[in-house]
């Protein structure tokens, strides 16, 4: 049961990258095309990268990369020191036209649409700035939401229509930008605008002012190779315009758009509806720029007047024993966005409680003539009765509390209803409905394929509309199609029924392979383990069944296990509490030595169910007390499969080898020792604003089989991707490195997860540079390169075999057409798709000091899929990034565990934890014992 979250640019010719100033990458800071890029040859001599450490063994495989001098003077001058540190380092450049190698080909369609465009056609942005000049009596000026900017900018176009043209052939990002295909006039206009049939007409000032006029020509320059700096305006122009249509005439949930009518087939039951939305995003291409639309279900709320939500969402609620139900109703209200029907508005107020006095009794201060409070009071139900003639039928119930800082608001249940689009979170739903929205989620290939189709085709839909028309755009009807590589399965190495080294071929289609008269490649003898029996209350229970099992799976595996030192049998009620849970699993690491036999190399905590203390065990375990834990439930079935996952689980952590490849990894077959690097961050639900991001870097502590990791967790500022003192935690595994193997590693290879597009610069010119200070520091210059994997993408492969229901074959990889134009990308899908589509991980290089070719890459990436070491099958991601978001949500439970004992910490105002504790190191520092360990597997 130990669970963990397997999910959440550019530059530089040749395979290395060279660090040069600005003025030599293109005027990066003004947007101005360099001239500099034209006299820089298309297909470049590919360099190699020869430095490395000199307690590195100095002999090197006649297979590795051959010396190249200058591109080593280039990297010598890639020191992070003086002047130096001005120089922004560029993305790396595709180093060929693609990978060759393969065991066949697939012909795929790809959900990337081609966008034609007018490269001679400019779209002029404008800065648009609106401002409350007049309140009416009871009204005040404040911030105005975007749903009401929208309305302002209608309102204007339409007031003045014989100045300004059609408001289709705008396109509004709903804040300060409004992109226009043809000329609008500049300067201040007001607007009169009403919002609320009793709180009279607002009027705006709008000042309308020339940002840029955008040049098309500068995007279709970028696309063919002649300009290297990406003209992010015109993209930005072009995405809003494309995302016109769809916001108006659609509900945006988030970076998705749906539809306002409710299938009752989508209900999910508790006033929750799975709703089917899109989501695209515009992408430049080797065939040119690409509309990348994908389809996605979201659990949204049911715009229903808020008392027939409650009748649904609340079992048994009655609105005549609304006492019994308070809590509930304030937990399921509080926070979200209602309207009111006894007025016309098309204001939007927030929940922010129920009121303490029923409605009958409920009164508030009248506003004077300065539309402040006065001492005269008066009941709501009088107030409703005599303002809007509405005799309130449930007395005995609170109103709403939609008041906004001084603002008093006090509203009746009845006249209020939920606005539209408001995301229910999946955690909350039960098993039926969470079954029923991954089902939909998960669609077959042909199924999401036809989806999206019929979302593209749509007449009238959100691609065929006259504001991409206006703008001289068009985007195609029909999915992109590609020729795909199938990569051949490595070998791999587990062990025979002796003992003896033997070689496995992978099931040809699913490239799984199985245990069965197998072990794996080095198990270790567990000697001293105990087990945490928390079912106690269970008379039916016997763990005795267990632990027989797990022994005799053990044996086949090749995991030697004694009969445990001890079990302790207890209740789930000892998760509870921090204190009396460290108390007991220290006498139980007290126990172990007391009886002669040394420190625990594992405990078992068997549970009865989910429980909110096992973080609490797995902190107190991990940074206290320094036990390796394995949890898992007793309800579980038992059979083969599941113990053999649990005795892998458990051989990874005590150090064990669960599969290993036969041959090296492809391009590392010298002598010099390589260093896989995964780093991630682990950012705080949506909605809360106040707990800290959480940084992992794991790296590999052996070669050449590279599948044992250490970990490093460490907090940072709530939702701060850069990662703090990236390089000296990359330094310090090295130490540990070192110490393991008495030599530093030559090659170091980095993935970075997490990180969109627009992060990649941070990537590069602070993560990549804190790196090389931090190894300079030490004068350790080891070869170095940096590659980003992305799962958060829309692109997917179909196979284009008429109505294929099968999913793309493990190995397969994309990188031409849809890929960058010039830049060092690539799509591979590593793993078998048994539920739902496929997505291909995208992997980007940044930085490339060892001279990957396209082939070299793919397949070391590949290979290394099969190294998980958590099951017999290829995984999505590449393991060290996996791994980083293993430990990364380990470190997550840590905090929350810290949260658990907040108020000894924390002031007594607030159930957070203080910024000091909160961003504390040593509150997710690892015990010396588990440190260099797999314990988050």
């Amino acid at each position: 049961m130990d669970r963990g979250r397997g999910r959440r640019g550019r530059g530089g010719y040749g395979g290395r990258q060279r660090w040069r100033p600005a003025s030599e990458a293109g005027e990066r800071h003004t947007g101005e095309t360099s001239n500099v890029y034209r006299n820089v040859p298309r297909e470049p001599v590919r360099s190699r990268v020869t430095s490395a450490p000199a307690s590195a063994s100095a002999s090197a495989s006649a297979s590795e990369p051959a010396v190249d001098d200058p591109v080593r003077v280039g990297m010598q001058s890639l020191q992070i020191s003086g002047s130096s540190l001005s120089n922004d380092l560029v993305p790396v450049k595709r180093p060929d036209k693609g990978g060759t190698v393969a065991v066949r080909t697939a012909k795929l369609r790809v959900n990337h649409f081609l966008v034609k465009f007018n490269p001679g056609s400019v779209i002029r942005h404008y800065d648009i700035d609106v401002k409350q000049e007049t309140v009416s009596r009871s009204g005040r000026a404040g911030k105005i939401s975007k749903a009401k900017l929208a309305m302002i900018r209608d309102q204007l176009f339409a007031d003045q229509s014989s100045r300004f043209p059609p408001v289709s052939t705008t396109a509004y990002d709903g804040e300060k930008s409004i992109f226009s295909a043809v000329e609008l006039p500049t300067g201040k206009f007001t607007v009169d605008f009403t919002e609320n049939d009793d709180r009279g007409t607002c009027r705006y000032v709008v000042v309308v002012k020339l940002v840029n006029v955008l040049e098309l020509r500068k995007l279709k320059e970028y696309l063919s190779r002649s300009l290297f700096v990406m003209p992010r305006e015109v993209m930005q122009g072009m995405d809003v315009v494309m995302k016109e249509n769809a916001t108006r005439n659609m509900i945006s949930v988030g970076r998705t758009f749906h539809r306002y009518q409710i299938n009752r087939e989508d209900e999910l039951g508790l006033g929750i509806v799975a709703s089917r939305g899109f989501q695209h995003s515009l992408k430049p291409t080797f065939q040119g720029l690409a509309l990348c639309l994908d389809y996605s279900t979201l659990p949204l709320r049911k715009p229903l007047p808020v008392l027939e939500f409650l009748m649904e969402h609340i079992a048994y609620f009655d609105v005549n024993k609304f006492g019994q139900f308070r809590r509930n109703v304030e937990e399921a209200l509080k926070g979200l966005k209602v309207t009111v029907t006894h007025r016309v508005t098309k204001q939007r107020c927030v929940i922010s409680g129920l009121t303490k006095k029923n409605t009958r009794h409920l009164t508030f201060p009248l506003l004077d003539s300065d539309g402040k409070p006065s001492s005269q009071e008066v009941l709501v139900v009088n107030y409703f009765r005599e303002k809007y003639g509405r005799d309130i039928r449930f007395k005995d119930i609170p109103c709403l509390d939609l008041s906004k800082g001084n603002k008093m608001n006090y509203v009746p249940m009845e006249f209020c209803v939920l606005v539209e689009g408001q995301i229910y979170p999946k955690d909350y739903l039960d098993r039926n409905a969470s079954r029923k929205l991954k089902d939909m989620s998960l669609a077959a290939p042909m199924v999401r394929q036809e989806t999206i189709c019929n979302i593209i085709r749509a007449r009238g839909g959100p691609y065929r509309s006259d504001v991409i028309q206006n703008f001289d755009m068009e985007v195609d009807l029909d999915m992109t199609s590609v020729v795909g590589r199938v990569i051949g399965p490595p070998q791999l190495k587990l062990s025979g029924s002796n003992g003896a080294p033997i070689s496995v071929a992978v099931d040809n289609v699913k490239c799984h392979w199985n245990l069965v008269g197998k072990a794996v490649v080095k198990g270790r003898a567990i000697e001293r383990w105990a087990v945490l029996d928390l079912n106690s209350y269970d008379r039916r229970w016997d763990c005795g069944f267990l632990i027989e099992s797990l022994i005799r799976k053990g044996e086949k595996l090749g995991i030697p296990m004694m009969y445990p030192l001890f079990i302790e049998r207890r209740g789930m009620n000892e998760l509870s509490n921090i204190g009396m849970l460290e108390k007991l699993l220290l006498s139980l690491r007290d126990r172990a030595f007391e009886i002669g036999k040394g420190k625990l190399q594992i405990l078992l905590c068997v549970m009865s169910s989910r429980h909110p203390g096992y973080k609490y065990l797995k902190w107190i375990s991990e940074t206290k007390v320094g036990i390796v834990t394995q949890c898992c439930l007793s309800t579980s079935k038992f059979n083969d499969q599941y113990l053999s996952n649990l005795a892998l689980k458990i051989n990874a952590k005590l150090g064990g080898s669960n599969v290993e490849l036969v041959d090296r990894l492809p391009y590392f077959s010298g002598a010099h020792h390589v260093m896989f690097v995964g780093a991630d961050v682990n950012h705080p639900a949506a909605g809360n604003k106040t707990s800290p991001s959480i940084v992992a870097v794991v790296a590999t502590m052996n070669w050449p089989a590279a599948n044992c990791y250490a970990a490093r967790v460490r907090p940072q500022y709530h939702r701060k991707e850069k990662i703090e003192n990236f390089g000296d935690i990359c330094l310090d595994l090295v130490d540990t490195y070192t110490r393991l193997n008495k030599v530093k590693p030559a090659k170091i290879v980095v993935f970075r997860d997490g990180v969109s597009e627009g992060q990649f610069d941070m990537v590069l010119n602070v993560e990549l540079k804190d790196l090389k200070r931090a190894f300079q520091s030490i004068n350790y210059t080891p070869t170095v390169t940096v590659i980003v994997a992305q799962k958060r993408h829309q692109t997917r492969l179909f196979r284009d075999e008429g109505r294929s229901v099968e999913n793309v074959s493990p190995g397969t990889v994309v990188d031409t057409k849809i890929v960058h134009p010039f830049e060092f990308d690539f799509y591979l899908c590593s793993h078998y798709g048994s539920l739902g589509t496929s997505k291909p991980t995208h992997y980007q290089v940044l930085w490339d000091e060892h001279g990957f070719t396209s082939d070299q890459l793919e397949k070391l990436i590949y290979n290394m899929c099969f190294t998980f070491a958590r099951c017999t099958k290829p995984v999505s991601l590449i393991p060290p990034v996996y791994y980083a978001d293993l430990a990364a949500y380990r470190g997550r439970l840590y905090y929350e565990a810290l949260e658990g004992q907040a108020p000894s910490s924390a002031s007594s105002s607030s159930s957070t934890l203080s910024s000091a504790v909160s961003l504390d190191d040593q509150f997710f520092k690892l015990h010396a014992d588990l440190e260099n360990s797999m314990f988050f597997v």
